[in-house]
């Protein structure tokens, strides 16, 4: 690795950019450009200084919509205790979790980013006397982490979130006695990956992008694409081992797994935080002595009269995230003019779509917009180097979805 370079670890997104600048210093080779673009060597020049440009809310949302936006980002910053005893908690942690909130994920620049610099895991692991050890892979100064394995004991395959953290020791979860996962076992097996927070910003309108945009971009510049051996396929829903089953193209998460904003809230909340809801109702880990709340745990609120305060926290993080604007860029100057024409020359822009379209969606903040995420939203084939060997829908364990690069220069990890 060259010096200067925001790092993860062992994180999925190191390689996958490692491989993209391979592969766009072969493009430039076979294309032979001139020696006056090669002479510029790339380096990192760390996050970008400035405001955040990211965080706020759409332009030309109604009055009702910004106040259920507001309610939405105070339900993502809330913190989660075991029985909500604990003081400015609510009930519904555990009994295994990654974190206690959902902003402590997604807070760089702003609520709705990506990791903080500094890792929120390790003073949770002991949080309310809390007897978990923090696992050797999370650092106070690296990013927020997930951990799964790619295969169950007897070697079929897993790829599911194994929480990093217990309630085994809490001062509001009396009783419980769970072990958390072994690790150590698992790295020394090369059974263990990871994967990093991804930002929400625009969320809502890569969600409002119709299929039919997203297939026509896949078939445009046919010629080129197959010249430069890219071969990209969506992620459709339907498989049977899926929990859609309409056939429609899905979007978000690292496979483009996830069919919307609401489920992905769901399956979130419940993988993350252990918090069961409406849509995942069960707990993961369903020890007697660790259960001590009626699930689901956020359910939606039929007895509240105020129409902000009905819905679960589920929908009311899917609206704050479809709300979210999108990160704004920073006014053009000569280099990045240049950047963005060699971007386009080498073949970037063949994977990192500048610009798609949404459709005719309900909400008129989302209608008939440019979306400018740098994604085709696509599947690509890495490679066995770059294979993670999880599955998820349909694609497969060296397949991943082209990551919008939209407010890349406010990430501090990859």
């Amino acid at each position: 690795m060259t010096p200067n370079v925001r790092l993860t670890g062992r994180g999925f997104g190191v390689k996958i950019l490692a491989s993209s600048a391979v592969m766009l210093m072969a493009a430039v080779f076979a294309r032979d450009v001139s020696s006056d673009l090669l002479q510029f060597a790339a380096r990192d020049p760390g996050v970008r200084t400035g405001p955040a440009g990211a965080g706020g809310m759409l332009s030309g949302l109604t009055a009702l919509e910004q106040e259920l936006f507001s309610a939405g980002r105070e339900a993502f910053e809330e913190v989660q205790s075991v029985q909500g005893t604990v003081p400015d908690t609510e009930a519904g942690l555990g009994p295994r979790f990654n974190l206690d909130n959902c902003a402590g994920c997604h807070k760089q620049p702003d609520v709705g980013g990506t990791s903080p610099a500094m890792n929120p895991q390790v003073d949770v692991a002991k949080k309310e006397g809390a007897t978990n050890q923090v696992p050797f892979f999370i650092k106070q100064n690296g990013p927020v982490r997930e951990a799964r394995f790619k295969f169950y004991p007897d070697g079929t395959p897993d790829g599911g979130v194994h929480a990093l953290f217990t309630i085994t020791g809490r001062n509001d979860a009396p009783g419980c006695s769970i072990p958390q996962p072994d690790f150590r076992t698992a790295a020394t097996r090369s059974n263990l990956i990871f994967r990093i927070p991804t930002p929400t910003f625009g969320a809502g309108l890569i969600e409002a992008i119709d299929d039919d945009t997203i297939l026509a971009n896949m078939q445009a510049n046919s010629a080129t694409k197959q010249s430069l051996g890219i071969g990209g396929r969506p992620n459709t829903s339907g498989r049977p081992n899926t929990s859609g089953n309409d056939g429609t193209i899905t979007r978000f998460g690292w496979k483009a797994q996830n069919k919307s904003l609401e489920l992905f809230s769901a399956e979130a909340y419940n993988v993350e935080q252990g918090v069961t809801n409406d849509v995942f109702p069960q707990e993961r880990d369903e020890t007697a002595a660790c259960r001590f709340n009626a699930t689901p745990e956020s359910p939606t609120h039929f007895d509240k009269t105020n129409p902000i305060d009905v819905p679960s926290d589920v929908v009311k993080f899917s609206v704050f995230m479809r709300f979210l604007a999108p990160p704004m860029p920073v006014p053009d100057n000569p280099s990045i003019v240049q950047g963005r024409k060699l971007f386009a020359y080498v073949g970037c822009a063949m994977c990192h779509t500048p610009t798609l379209h949404t459709g005719k969606v309900a909400v008129e903040a989302l209608r008939d917009k440019d979306v400018n995420l740098f994604s085709d939203l696509l599947l690509h084939n890495m490679g066995p180097g770059l294979a993670d060997d999880i599955n998820q829908g349909n694609a497969h364990g060296d397949e991943f979805r082209t990551p919008p690069l939209w407010g890349l220069g406010k990430r501090i990890f990859f």
